[in-house]
């Protein structure tokens, strides 16, 4: 299979487990997500986590307020270069949060790394 397509599946992963982690699924994030201590987020609804733990928490703090949400990435862009990609695009769905409705629209870069063999994200 060639890189960028594991890295569409990575992506297809990642947001199966976003949707989870935006109804209620705190733990939904574990496995596509590498756990380094230099792994980032930077969520629209937050400020900046860095390392493994720190995402983790952030992820399931939004899962606590989460319900009815559904997410996915419009235009997706990806570069592979070695054990490294970059994918782009645009964030766009629906979400109750802390029983407010919510809409997503926002541009996003999602960072992979190959672990292992595998694509892990270490930064969103």
């Amino acid at each position: 299979m060639a890189a960028e397509d594991e890295i569409r599946k990575a992506s297809t992963q990642f947001y199966d487990g976003l949707n989870r982690m935006l109804n209620g699924d705190g733990g939904a994030l574990a496995d596509i997500w590498s756990h380094s201590a230099t792994v980032t987020a930077m969520h629209p609804i937050g400020g900046r986590q860095v390392g493994w733990d720190a995402v983790r928490e952030s992820f399931a703090k939004v899962a606590e307020l989460s319900s009815d949400g559904k997410v996915g990435l419009k235009d997706p862009l990806i570069q592979v270069s070695g054990d490294m990609a970059c994918e782009v695009g645009i964030e766009h769905g629906q979400l109750k949060l802390a029983g407010q409705p919510v809409t997503i629209e926002h541009r996003v870069t999602n960072i992979y790394q190959r672990e292992g063999g595998a694509w892990k994200v270490v930064h969103h």
